[in-house]
């Protein structure tokens, strides 16, 4: 067995050896072929480039005419600068000491162009500020904590009652920017916003989708004791969670209003001319997160922290990496609004955690779990089994009415049409799957000159959704029943009136 052994190791370190062997000839036989090969390429451009007919030897040889032309002003211009050598040392070498002073001299040019800019054109940066946490929350079955704001009415008084999510890179704080309580007041609305998970002051919610979306809604419409039906008020990227309501929680929704409402941008449903007039309005950033979001989401975070997340302010559409229509663009600019959008990034990044933000843009761009024609009021299919036959002879006999499925309520849809941000391909989009929502289209209006600030929009919308404004609801408990300081006042101003046996007893008296 030490035998073998002993040949075994043998043979293996002869096979070593060769293998080293050969690799050194290999590597030899390399770089003489790579010697050869560049000897080859000399030789092709001597021969091409350097002889007495190239166009090297031609034009720039010694003999050339262009050198003849320029060889006197150049040797006249070297006479004259080898005076300077003068105040060089005597141990510096000339040609070594001039290129460096050369160089030092443009870099001192180059940075005396830069520097003599005027300070104060150099827009000032403002820093992000936050606030102390000020908002009221209510506790959901799950333990989580949802921050809301309300507007409008109270409860006891709402002939109607709004919820609304709010978009990407927003907060309770935004619900329709510029609604006056006033308005809410004439027609008697009670807004609600809140914040999405992990956004503002809510709690996050680690396995989020839109279906949990549409619960938070219906549990947030519970603790605020809404009894009735509800409307949801649905814009941009906040329209997700809308559709979402409408599909999960049909039952406690009245009606939807949406505006610019996004869909999702890789739906299998699409046309390919929908597909195009969504895609080719949008930059190549845009298109660019998008896919990050479909595909790599965690890589999101980078470009979140360099932008909101830093810590500073900055514009909308770079942050956003939207392409704005001018009208768009002039409204984004103005002092107002401005501000508005300041503090409502302010509170949408409360947390600083880009997770919640990654969550939402991944919601956008993946399987909602629902499809909109889900939403298309049709009749309900019946199979054949027992149950369904007996149903059938029912609505033979009885005239039982056939059921419906979808959402049964109004939805309407306003849509900028220069809109770049949400094109009005998607709206066309939804409409031709959804063919009884109600379209408005507004010819000269972007995405946010009519939903923001513009109170004569807002009038509009609440007319088109409630009609002629009739005020809160009058508080009845009250009419019906007086309170006591009323009845006594009653008494003192009402005449006392007298019976027959009153009389007949002031007559036996007299």
């Amino acid at each position: 067995m030490t035998s073998a052994a002993g040949d075994t190791g043998g043979a293996s370190a002869e096979e070593l050896g060769d293998a080293a062997d050969h690799l050194k000839e290999f590597m030899k036989g390399v770089a003489e072929m790579s010697v050869e090969l560049a000897k080859g390429c000399r030789d092709i451009v001597m021969q091409n480039l350097v002889n007495e007919n190239s166009f090297l030897v031609k034009y720039l040889g010694k003999d050339s005419y262009i050198v003849s032309r320029i060889r006197g002003p150049y040797e006249a211009t070297r006479e004259r600068l080898k005076r300077f050598n003068d105040y060089l040392p005597e141990d510096k070498n000339p040609v070594h000491a001039w290129s460096v002073i050369c160089i030092v001299v443009v870099l001192a040019l180059a940075a005396v162009i830069v520097n003599t800019e005027p300070k104060a054109s150099a827009p000032s940066v403002k820093k992000v500020s936050f606030y102390p946490p000020v908002a009221t929350r209510v506790l959901l079955p799950d333990g989580r904590y949802m921050a809301f704001y309300e507007q409008g009415v109270p409860v006891d008084r709402a002939r109607f009652s709004i919820i609304s999510p709010h978009t990407f890179l927003s907060s309770r704080l935004a619900g329709i920017p510029g609604l006056k309580d006033s308005l809410l007041e004439e027609f008697g609305i009670r807004f609600i916003t809140y914040d999405l998970p992990g956004f503002g002051e809510s709690d996050p919610h680690n396995k989020r989708n839109l279906e949990s979306s549409a619960w938070d809604i219906s549990f947030l419409a519970d603790a605020l004791e809404i009894k009735d039906k509800f409307w949801v008020v649905g814009y941009s990227s906040g329209s997700m969670h809308s559709w979402a309501a409408l599909r999960y929680i049909p039952d406690r929704v009245a009606g939807a209003a949406m505006f610019a409402p996004m869909v999702n941008p890789y739906d299998p449903l699409m046309n390919k001319e929908e597909r195009r007039g969504i895609w080719n309005k949008w930059t190549r950033k845009r298109k660019f997160m998008l896919f990050l979001a479909r595909r790599f989401p965690r890589f999101l975070s980078y470009f979140y922290h360099r932008s909101f997340l830093s810590g500073k302010h900055g514009q909308m559409d770079k942050w956003l990496s939207l392409s704005l229509g001018i009208r768009d663009r002039a409204l984004i600019q103005d002092p107002v609004y401005e501000e508005f959008w300041q503090r409502d990034v302010e509170e949408s990044i409360r947390q600083g955690s880009p997770k919640p933000f990654m969550e939402e843009a991944s919601l956008q761009v993946s399987n909602w779990g629902f499809s909109l024609t889900e939403l298309k009021l049709q009749k309900k299919l019946r199979g054949n089994g027992i149950l369904d036959w007996l149903w059938w002879l029912s609505y033979l006999i009885i005239g039982k009415q056939e059921e419906l499925t979808g959402f049964l309520g109004p939805i309407h849809i306003w849509q900028g049409m220069d809109d770049q941000v949400v094109p009005p391909s998607m709206t066309d989009f939804v409409h031709r799957i959804l063919p009884g929502v109600a379209i408005h289209k507004l010819p000269y209006e972007g995405h946010f000159t009519y939903f923001c600030f513009c109170h004569e929009c807002h009038r509009q919308i609440f007319t088109t959704l409630f009609g002629t404004p009739q005020g809160p609801l009058k508080d009845v408990v009250a009419e019906e029943i007086p309170t006591e300081n009323e009845t006594e006042n009653k008494k003192k101003e009402e005449p006392e009136l007298v019976t027959d046996a009153a009389m007949n007893k002031l007559t036996i008296s007299d």
